[in-house]
């Protein structure tokens, strides 16, 4: 989302980082362009969030297919799991001093 960071890897890790990089870099955009969420931090912590999920549900291996890979998604919110009720549970989490909008 416009952002520059400075990472660090292990020898020869380079391109899995890239390819972390891009996964994290398309969820936040697909949060931002569904309009609901505007908080830097909290479309940070919402596609923390739904990729955590993908892995513990297993479905991360969809998220790094080659048509997801290239951008070409048919439906860019289509990955992202009840961003609502994830809302809805992370302002509950946070309680009213911690919450991000």
């Amino acid at each position: 989302m416009g952002q520059s960071y400075l990472l660090g890897c292990p020898d020869g890790g380079e391109a899995a980082l890239s390819k972390a990089v891009a996964q994290v870099d398309r969820e936040m955009s697909a949060i931002r362009d569904a309009g609901r969420v505007k908080a830097r931090e909290r479309i940070a912590v919402l596609a923390a969030l739904n990729l955590a999920y993908q892995l513990a549900d297993g479905s991360a291996a969809a998220a790094t297919s080659p048509s997801s890979a290239s951008g070409t998604t048919s439906n860019s919110t289509q990955s992202l799991p009840d961003l609502e009720g994830l809302m809805r549970r992370l302002d509950e989490a946070l309680g009213h001093d911690g919450q991000l909008l």
